[in-house]
């Protein structure tokens, strides 16, 4: 077993390696570029919903929270048959800052990296292998960074496409985690 403290380095390291693939793949590669449509009628659709000064927050049409029992009410089913069904995020209004995002996803970089440094040094001894340690810190690493994303696929309908480059994404990160653990472990 190692102290989780002993492996500060690695754990900033592996953070700060993965906000740069992430930049990459965002910046350079654009493969994310398809993830989200322009909806027709854009200017419409806005204007009839700043009419209605919705609040930022997560909504979904039909709204089915004050029925108890929504998939057998026969209002909501038939709402749902007539459509739209959406689920959607709305956010403040204003330009779009892009550094409190980035300062938390450098954090949850951060807590992904300790949970794999975590689950490492509990399972691995001071001069493991790279591949022992590269194992163990990619595969929590991966987890961290990927498996949560998939019931939005299964639940939300997110289009699995958006959510296989989202794994793959995921797998570059985990790929960086485990290479900065693996060359940066302690030794004996």
């Amino acid at each position: 077993m190692v102290a989780l403290v002993s492996l500060w380095l690695p754990i900033l390291l592996s953070a700060i390696a993965v906000f740069f693939v992430s930049c990459v793949t965002h910046m350079v590669l654009k493969y994310h570029k398809t993830d989200y449509q322009t909806l027709p009628s854009e200017d419409a659709l806005m204007d009839a919903m700043r009419k209605l000064n919705i609040v930022p927050g997560d909504y979904m049409l039909p709204g089915c929270s004050e029925s108890p029992n929504p998939m057998k009410d026969p209002a909501i089913i038939e709402k749902m048959k007539k459509g739209p069904v959406v689920v959607m995020t709305v956010m403040p209004s204003g330009t779009f800052g892009m550094g409190k995002s980035l300062t938390q996803w450098f954090i949850f970089c951060l807590v992904v990296s300790v949970f794999a440094g975590y689950v490492a040094s509990c399972a691995l001894g001071p001069g493991q292998s790279y591949m022992e340690v590269f194992r163990f810190a990619g595969t929590t690493a991966f987890a961290g960074y990927v498996l949560a994303q998939w019931p939005d696929s299964i639940w939300y309908k997110r289009k699995w496409s958006t959510t296989i480059k989202c794994t793959f994404d995921g797998l570059l990160y985990a790929l960086a985690t485990a290479a900065v653990f693996g060359a940066m472990w302690p030794k004996v």
